[in-house]
């Protein structure tokens, strides 16, 4: 049995662990959480799925649910500076001490059993969250739905925010595949409310065979935006002149909107007032989704690395930054939709800086180059030694009127951050 004294050492020996980075099936993270809790007792759940939004969604319900006074568990993946942010209580990351002593937990019950990486970390949230006296545990999927160790948990509300095609080696090449996968975390009776404007079919079918209480955006809830604020409708239930979302883009209105509904259907067991509703949409916030740094030329991080996240982003700056000469530091994983994505971002882009990553999974800069030479970008620059030097390359052309636009991965904006708390 293993035991360390240091949350890093944990972390370095679990990514050696399984051979595996990715393993989906329940059954191994099953056994061990059995193990682990005997009794299958459980806070309230909400859990989230989908493919953009998810880190949104958790956000504002950790906003709106702490704003009414609960004690909320919060379990997001991946981190950007630390670890410990994927596990968090009253908006708080825990303590390395909390997280080595779940570790241990774990590897006193596993006996023989391998788990992943992400399998150890959502096993060690949940395990925290039932020790830590909950209201509400809010978890998201890491990846797809039906095989993520995250749905070894049964929810009250199941949450899918949107379906499009990213990881497409695990979850299938179709959003009629990934649909299918992202429903696995639907349950009989239970709410399952779907904030994609156009669900694919397999996963209405799902939800049908599985006979949950299916809500889909824009048949049977939705919003309207008005001259100030918005109104928010499911059925007879309404709310008008809600603040704009806290977190910014026209997706944010969907997130909201599905959000607000999952927190009504909870409403017998946590009732939730109005006005924390309110500020909640206001005060939430969330590193890396659309984020600005006011430096003297305002810096723009976004971690969308997939066609719909990118087009979002494109909106967005179009809309907020009219005009302005933008400059992208920009790095992708390479099972990524690289190219994709570089044909939505480059009408807004004036020129780009390709910041290497030091990430195995990265793009490295041949295969960058590759893609740039045949994709419809020009004024694209690179030899850079890491996110430092594109970033210094990018901002030496910019001038006060321009957008330094950090966006493509995680690990990029982690760079980022890092670089501006060090400062």
């Amino acid at each position: 049995m293993m035991h360390f004294d240091s949350l890093q050492g944990w972390l370095t020996w679990q990514e050696s662990l399984h051979p595996l980075t990715i393993d989906l099936g329940l059954e191994r993270a099953a056994q061990v959480f059995r193990a682990l809790n005997p009794d299958g007792v459980k806070p309230p759940t909400i859990t989230v799925a989908g493919t953009n939004g998810k880190g949104s969604c958790i956000a504002y319900l950790e906003a709106i649910y702490r704003a009414q006074g609960y004690r909320v568990g919060a379990y997001t993946s991946p981190h950007i500076l630390k670890y410990n942010e994927r596990i968090k209580i009253d908006g708080k990351p825990v303590s390395d001490e909390l997280i080595c002593e779940a570790f241990s937990r774990i590897e006193s019950v596993r006996g023989d059993i391998s788990l992943s990486y992400f399998e150890f970390g959502t096993l060690a949230a949940l395990d925290i969250f039932r020790r830590s006296n909950l209201d509400i545990q809010l978890l998201e999927v890491g990846l797809g739905g039906r095989l993520d160790a995250v749905n070894i948990v049964n929810p009250d509300v199941a949450l899918i925010t949107s379906i499009c095609i990213d990881h497409i080696d695990w979850l299938g090449e179709t959003r009629e595949a990934i649909g299918r996968e992202k429903a696995g975390i639907f349950r009989a009776v239970t709410p399952a409310i779907v904030g994609d404007p156009e669900p694919p079919a397999s996963l209405m079918q799902v939800a049908a065979d599985k006979q949950a209480r299916l809500y889909c955006l824009g048949k049977d809830f939705g919003y309207k935006k008005q001259a100030s604020g918005w109104d928010w409708f499911a059925g007879d239930r309404q709310l008008n002149r809600l603040p704009e979302p806290g977190l910014k883009g026209e997706h944010q209105f969907r997130n909201a909107s599905s959000v607000i509904l999952a927190i009504a259907e909870m409403a017998e067991t946590l009732p939730v007032s109005e006005a924390s509703i309110r500020q909640g949409l206001e005060k939430v916030q969330l590193a890396g989704r659309f984020q600005l740094i006011n430096d003297e030329i305002p810096v723009l991080l976004d971690v969308g690395h997939n066609p719909q996240a990118v087009r979002t982003l494109v909106d967005y700056v179009t809309e907020a930054f009219p005009g302005r000469r933008i400059h992208a530091v920009f790095s992708m994983m390479k099972d990524k939709d690289i190219a994709g994505v570089i044909e939505i971002m480059h009408p807004v882009v004036f020129d780009w800086f390709f910041a290497p990553l030091a990430n195995p999974r990265a793009a490295m800069e041949p295969l960058m180059r590759e893609i740039f030479a045949q994709s419809s970008a020009s004024n694209v620059f690179f030899g850079f030694n890491g996110f430092s030097d594109a970033f210094a390359a990018a901002k030496n052309r910019s001038q006060e009127s321009d957008l330094l636009l950090v966006f493509g991965s995680f690990f990029l904006v982690s760079d980022c951050l890092a670089e501006f708390e060090k400062r």
